[in-house]
């Protein structure tokens, strides 16, 4: 069995963007996550947090990250998903989106995503 934590539509208002313009005044971003690990199916039965990776850690790890500038949205997901592993060595996968909502791009676009997904053998 493997048991996946998501957090949805994380919300954040940060400076990412190749312009320096979106640097300057930001723009709506959300992330979508998902991680597992060997540990949380420990918690599954015991129903203790200590047996699991926090969400709340884990929100506050991706908080960290959306408040440091990048140009580009594959690069905030890479940084996101390693800061997410160094923290909690025992992820055995991790997926994230990225999504810049209302894109700069001269028409009516909702978002520009940028998905990663890692696997890592136990």
């Amino acid at each position: 069995m493997m048991t996946v934590i998501e957090l949805k539509s994380m919300k954040f208002h940060a400076s990412h963007g190749v312009a320096p313009q979106e640097r300057k005044v930001g723009n709506d971003f959300t992330v979508d996550l998902e991680y597992a690990s060997g540990c949380i199916e420990n918690a599954v039965r015991s129903d203790d947090i200590g047996d699991s990776i926090s969400y709340a850690d884990v929100y506050r790890t991706v908080n960290e990250e959306m408040s440091t500038p990048s140009k580009l949205l594959e690069n905030l997901a890479g940084r996101i998903l390693s800061a997410l592993k160094l923290r909690f060595p025992q992820l055995a996968y991790i997926k994230i989106r990225v999504s810049k909502l209302h894109p700069p791009l001269g028409g009516e676009v909702h978002s520009a995503s940028v998905t990663l997904e890692k696997f890592w053998q136990p």
